[in-house]
């Protein structure tokens, strides 16, 4: 029973600390002009949006085979 309770407080704790971190995203982001939105792909409608969808993790290069990787010439 307690690890139900510690794992209820856990839970709630992570997701309202993601919920603080997507505020302050929003709020920075709400403070950059239109042109500085257009900058990084956005525009003021796209915030909502974007905050409200997880993360896509860039791929890793280190763990890529030597092979794969372009060089620019």
């Amino acid at each position: 029973m307690l690890n139900i309770i510690e794992n209820l407080l856990h839970h709630m704790t992570v997701a309202y600390a993601d919920w603080r971190q997507r505020q302050r995203a929003y709020a920075e982001l709400a403070t950059l002009d239109d042109r500085s939105l257009a900058d990084i792909g956005l525009t003021r409608s796209d915030i909502p949006y974007v905050l409200s969808h997880p993360a896509i993790e860039a791929p890793s290069f280190e763990s890529a085979p030597a092979g794969n990787l372009r060089h620019a010439a």
